[in-house]
């Protein structure tokens, strides 16, 4: 968290492009409940907002989100997981509707729901050397927050299978290759090339690009639609099964499944 305390952090820029940056940096981004209300709060403020024509989502520190923030799992069902279900569905909601163009500075790790979120924008500019991937199966859960939607679409099933049921994790550089991002570049060189795009899309007429925008996403919102409610179902089940609590609790003796704290 941020030394203002705000898990989520929302600044206009002069020239139309509006960054919401999520600021849990000690714990390289990983979703909890404030975090994940915050950032549906921040989506629609920008949303909203006059004279923003397009947001950048990016990670404060190290990382753009780890995942879900495991200290809260291994506790199995109930109302807990109804909490994490809600959630869910309306951060996928919330970033799937956003009438402005969204995109995603990866500076760092995205892993788990990081990486659907990274998805679910528009765009996808990623540091060439940042981690990204979907270690649900490394935990025992089935990935029910989107990525079963996003990466059939990108990189088609069979290269959605193997990063999802292996829970490999890949450079940007190979996510590039993999067609799930839109660009990669050295880290020095993110924030410019972001930009880059983010001003030639705020030039364009904004009807024109928001419209464009939400046609496109009509035809992904209905794969969600289809798929999302039984993917959350799925993981529902995967939460309360013994492979899920014996994995949570592997990764907090060995705190590197994924290897993010190297």
């Amino acid at each position: 968290m941020g030394t203002d305390g705000s898990e989520v952090l929302l600044e206009h820029g002069d020239d139309g492009i509006t960054v919401i940056t999520l600021n849990r940096p000690d714990r390289l981004n990983a979703s909890n409940a404030a975090m994940t209300q915050s950032l549906i709060e921040r989506l629609a403020e920008a949303d909203c907002e006059e004279h923003t024509n397009v947001i950048v989502l990016t990670g404060a520190g190290r990382a753009f989100c780890a995942g879900g923030d495991t200290s809260n799992m291994g506790g199995g069902g109930g109302s807990g997981w109804e909490r994490v279900h809600h959630r869910d569905w309306h951060l996928a909601h919330a970033m799937l509707s956003t009438e402005k163009p969204l995109i995603a500075m990866v500076n760092g790790a995205a892993i788990g729901l990081g990486a659907t979120m990274a998805l679910f924008c528009d765009l996808v500019y990623i540091a060439e050397e940042a981690k990204f991937g979907d270690t649900h199966v490394t935990l025992g859960l089935v990935a029910g927050d989107g990525a079963v939607v996003a990466l059939p679409l990108l990189a088609g099933p069979q290269r959605a299978k193997e990063m999802l049921m292996t829970g490999r994790i890949m450079t940007g550089a190979e996510a590039e290759r993999y067609g799930v991002v839109t660009r990669a570049v050295p880290l020095n060189e993110l924030r410019e090339t972001t930009w880059d795009t983010a001003r030639a899309i705020a030039a364009q007429p904004p009807y024109a690009a928001r419209a464009t925008k939400m046609v496109v996403n009509r035809y992904i919102r209905w794969m969600w639609h289809e798929l999302m409610e039984f993917s959350l179902a799925a993981e529902q089940i995967s939460v309360g099964l013994p492979d899920h609590k014996q994995a949570i609790e592997r990764y907090k003796v060995s705190r590197n499944p994924v290897k993010l704290e190297q």
